[in-house]
């Protein structure tokens, strides 16, 4: 794989079987059953200009399960970007810190600069509305534990414009003969450079805006949140807020093994009603990012796990 992970470009299918087979092996050591500190000595810069649950905890508890140790950037009124330090100057000094840099920033593109910038490995945690390629691990990891396999009938639903989760994990799944529909408003529709790419590399690709008539034949439908924070005025989120709502109600006709994904925070895509339900995985999906980002870690930073990891 590449020195960096900025899209999922940087990996070639088998990188990502080999990451998806890893985090398998990994699962006790996620869970504390293990103790394995791969990683001791090592230190992990988690750099967020935005705000994040589950990535930064996961990518620090991923660490130091495997031993390493994590310094974090913090609130940035308390850092020198408040004083108008730059993006590169920031990074280049983080360069002089750490061995390996994780990084959230709301700009498309950022991953990349601070790439170039630096001689540490950076992997991208979210490029505004670019890419979330350790999602992507995460979501296929979810899906493969649960199906056995990836070539499946996928619904991504909701923004798919703005979404960075669903532009890199539409590029991952078709890779693996995934069948892809397309559920969202006109407005919010997957970006055409992104739906040309996927059709030029022969997906099956079905764009439609009706979540209740795929609810039968989808093997995974994976929800996402109308993300406020990217409209460029609020009426224009009111208009599509709140347009796409799953309920208990809905999966009458769903398939026993269909599950329902959701990377995260949820407002109200998902009725809780559904959580107790067998087709509900969005939580395991989250537990997921620790075991993803260890095998991630690990393979970026030369560690070698294991055959076998057992107590």
């Amino acid at each position: 794989m590449s020195r960096d992970l900025i899209t999922m470009d940087d990996l070639s299918d088998d990188d990502i079987i080999g990451l998806l087979d890893d985090a398998a092996r990994l699962v006790p050591v996620a869970r504390g059953d293990v103790h394995l500190p791969l990683l001791e000595g090592k230190l992990l810069g988690n750099m967020f200009f935005e705000p994040s649950t589950r990535t930064r905890m996961s990518f620090e508890t991923a660490m130091k399960r495997l031993g390493g140790n994590v310094i974090n950037l913090g609130a940035l009124a308390s850092s020198s970007v408040s004083k108008g330090e730059t993006l590169y100057d920031t990074m280049r000094m983080v360069d002089g810190y750490c061995d390996l840099a994780v990084l959230r920033h709301p700009r498309q593109g950022a991953a990349q600069y601070a790439a170039d910038a630096c001689t540490i490995p950076i992997v991208n945690a979210g490029d505004g509305a670019g890419h979330h390629p350790t999602q992507t691990l995460l979501d296929l990891f979810t899906i493969k534990q649960a199906h056995g396999r990836l070539d499946l009938d996928v619904t991504l639903v909701g923004d798919l414009r703005y979404g960075r989760t669903v532009h890199s994990l539409s590029h991952a799944l078709a890779r693996f003969g995934a069948r892809l529909t397309l559920v969202s408003p006109e407005t919010l529709g997957m970006p055409s450079e992104i739906v040309d790419d996927l059709k030029a590399a022969g997906s099956d690709i079905t764009v439609s805006d009706d979540l209740q008539a795929q609810v039968a034949t989808a093997d995974v439908i994976y929800m996402t949140r109308i993300q406020k924070e990217r409209f460029p005025d609020d009426d224009e989120y009111l208009k599509v807020a709140g347009i796409y709502q799953l309920s208990k109600s809905d999966l009458g006709g769903a398939k026993g093994s269909m599950i329902i994904m959701h990377p995260l925070p949820r407002v109200d895509e998902i009725d809780s009603d559904i959580d107790g339900t067998e087709h509900a995985l969005y939580f395991e999906q989250a537990a997921n990012g620790v075991v993803a980002r260890m095998a991630l870690l690990c393979r970026m930073l030369d560690a070698d796990i294991p055959d076998e990891v057992t107590a």
